[in-house]
């Protein structure tokens, strides 16, 4: 008997979702919690992908309960829905089709039909309209839906965010993008909810629909920290919003003007005022004056001010957003301690600091540092808003003094554990550029150490000669509370006629401050400064670390091995594996021992020599235990 022939051809379709109205109101949950920002949208997602791959029907929710991802609470929302689908449609109607007609697959997402006007207030069919927003209308075409564009609504954080990036590309020399915090700042005029004050009630603020935007593919996020900026789909939304946004701000502009004339309120003084300062400012197209879209025109003059050769004029000065900058008399110097130097350990000790310093009248805020003790904060001047339970949230940007505090016994156990290195290495790498030692003679106790005194002398020495810090001795508390107090009152002093202006520190550069034409620090302060929330965030100790930042740390705990030492070895080998693979192309092993001696390190360029070369080379290429 012949074997049957072989059949060639298409392979068949798959068939249709068994369960399409368990996937439909599942849907319409995921979407509803994707709008309002909360996370049961992925526990739904799973929830939908496990129901996807079922092949057979099911009755009801409590037989979903032996899928993958389905939980009590979700099999109990499926009945409650069953049971009113049963009420409105009869008790016969099919769970394995959706009611409107034709069977439609569950593949397509498709929104049901509209509801009538006994269930149009029915809070289970608000999903509905959220899955034909965010997925599209039923088409009668054959090819299923015709998808709708997203489009975030006005005033929100969704459309902040698009109109903030795509003025901001616009501006001549943008960098294409924007860090978290300038986004969040200048995006905040154009939201009618706070991007970082959660609402009473909630723990979601304005900056929670990001994620949609980036799920919707109109933001692209990338590098750490995080930049933002539009992808292609985002710029063409981005400019229709702008075009919606500046042609409504030309007929607000044409309606008051024809309420002014008709009321016969023709001389209004904001009109006229408005003309002046279009007639003086007439020279140039970067000034201050009033444009069709008046976001745009902040940034604009902004980026003027911030120019070399321009100077903080009146009317910039009026109309620029503090967010961005801090104007003389708008803010007040704060100092910063760090809450570790007011509680544990001794307490009556620490405790007699915070009391000097009341005594002494020096305004203080005791929070959470991650890198240092003491430092001194520009704190924007808020006041109170009529009808709100909360004052705004104040701008704070960080000035570039900072202290470490150590006292002699601390010192020793510093450098015993490693933690000494640790922080210095910590405090060149903060973005401030002041760092200062504040140490605090034993006495007698320096003689019970567990360290000879002229060890840690020689640290002190050390710190101040090789590292670059500064470092100023006390003999107790009290010294050390009036150093504080002779520190935040000549600051005080130093900045207050600087208009201070926020930057990131991923645009800073190298960091270093040149002073122009020989003029001193005394007299022309560093004002280009990071906002406290992004210098303490990069201060995380236990933050995510990147492969090179883990690499430096091991490098660091070898012995002799500085951070300019360990910096100069990543300049060549970012990594272990690239430094392993360069081991492994030397032909012998005194090759090996030799190969980083030649390195430069440090502003004398002097080289990393042999002695520190092999022991780098015994450490990573000696197998078994090192001896």
């Amino acid at each position: 008997m012949s074997p049957e022939p072989v059949r060639v051809g298409r392979k068949r379709p798959l068939p249709s979702c068994p369960n399409p109205l368990f996937l439909l109101w599942l849907t319409e949950m995921r979407d509803h919690a994707k709008e309002k920002g909360l996370k049961t949208q992925y526990v739904y997602q799973k929830a939908i992908n496990s129901l996807k791959k079922y092949p057979l029907p099911l009755k009801n929710g409590k037989e979903a309960k032996i899928l993958q991802n389905f939980g009590d609470g979700i099999c109990k929302i499926l009945d409650e829905r069953l049971q009113k689908y049963y009420r409105e449609n009869g008790v016969d109607a099919s769970v394995h089709k959706l009611p409107s007609g034709p069977s439609q697959t569950c593949c397509t997402n498709v929104a049901p039909p509209k509801p009538s006007s006994a269930s149009s207030k029915d809070p289970s069919r608000e999903g509905e309209t959220n899955m034909r927003k965010a997925g599209g209308d039923a088409g009668n075409e054959k090819g299923g839906k015709k998808k709708r564009e997203y489009v975030p609504q006005k005033r929100s954080g969704g459309y902040a965010v698009l109109l903030t990036l795509y003025r901001h590309s616009q501006l001549p020399g943008s960098k294409g993008f924007m860090f978290k915090n300038e986004l969040q700042t200048e995006a905040q005029s154009l939201c009618d909810k706070s991007f970082t004050v959660p609402e009473p009630g909630s723990k979601y603020t304005a900056w929670s629909s990001v994620s949609t935007l980036i799920q919707k593919d109109l933001l692209l996020k990338t590098h750490n920290p995080a930049r933002y900026s539009l992808t292609e789909l985002g710029l063409a939304l981005a400019e229709r919003l702008e075009s919606g946004e500046r042609g409504r701000n030309d007929g607000q502009e044409e309606q008051e003007r024809s309420e002014a004339e008709d009321s016969g309120d023709r001389p209004v003084t904001v009109v006229l005022t408005v003309d002046e300062d279009k007639d003086d400012e007439h020279e140039g197209e970067d000034s201050c004056s009033t444009s069709e879209a008046p976001t745009t025109a902040v940034t604009e003059t902004r980026a003027e001010i911030i120019g070399p050769s321009s100077g903080l004029s009146r009317k910039c000065q009026a109309s620029a957003p503090v967010g961005e900058y801090l104007l003389p008399g708008s803010y007040d110097i704060v100092l910063c301690v760090d809450f570790i130097e007011t509680t544990g350990g001794n307490t009556a000790r620490k405790q007699e600091l915070v009391k000097e310093l009341q005594r002494n009248g020096i305004t203080f805020d005791i929070r959470k540092l991650n890198v240092g003790d003491f430092l001194w904060v520009a704190r924007e001047k808020v006041t109170p808003v009529p009808g709100q339970l909360r004052p705004p949230v104040a701008k704070e940007l960080v000035l570039d003094y900072i202290i470490e505090r150590k006292r002699m016994d601390d010192l020793c156990g510093s450098i015993m554990d490693g933690r000494f290195r640790e922080q210095k290495f910590r405090l060149k790498r903060c973005g401030l550029h002041k760092p200062i030692y504040l140490v605090e003679e034993c006495g007698l106790a320096a003689a019970h150490m567990s360290l000879p005194e002229s060890t840690l002398q020689q640290a002190i020495v050390n710190t101040q000669v090789v590292d670059g810090f500064f470092v100023k001795r006390v003999q107790d508390v009290k010294e050390s509370a009036a150093y504080l107090t002779v520190m935040t009152r000549y600051l005080q002093k130093l900045y207050q006629n600087c208009t201070l202006f926020c930057h990131s520190r991923e645009l800073e550069g190298n960091g270093d401050f040149e002073v122009e034409n020989g003029v001193t620090e005394r007299e022309n302060p560093r004002c280009s400064l990071i906002s406290f929330t992004e210098f303490n965030y990069g201060a995380v100790k236990n933050k995510c670390q990147t492969v090179r930042d883990v690499f430096a740390r091991q490098l660091m705990q070898i012995s002799g091995i500085s951070g300019d030492k360990a910096a100069a070895i990543l300049e060549h080998y970012s990594t272990v594996s690239s430094l392993m693979k360069a081991y492994a192309q030397c032909a012998t092993e005194a090759e090996g021992e030799k190969l980083l001696s030649s390195i430069k390190y440090g502003k004398l360029k002097r080289n990393l020599g042999p002695a520190l070369s092999r022991t780098i080379y015994q450490l990573y290429c000696t197998r078994g235990p090192l001896s």
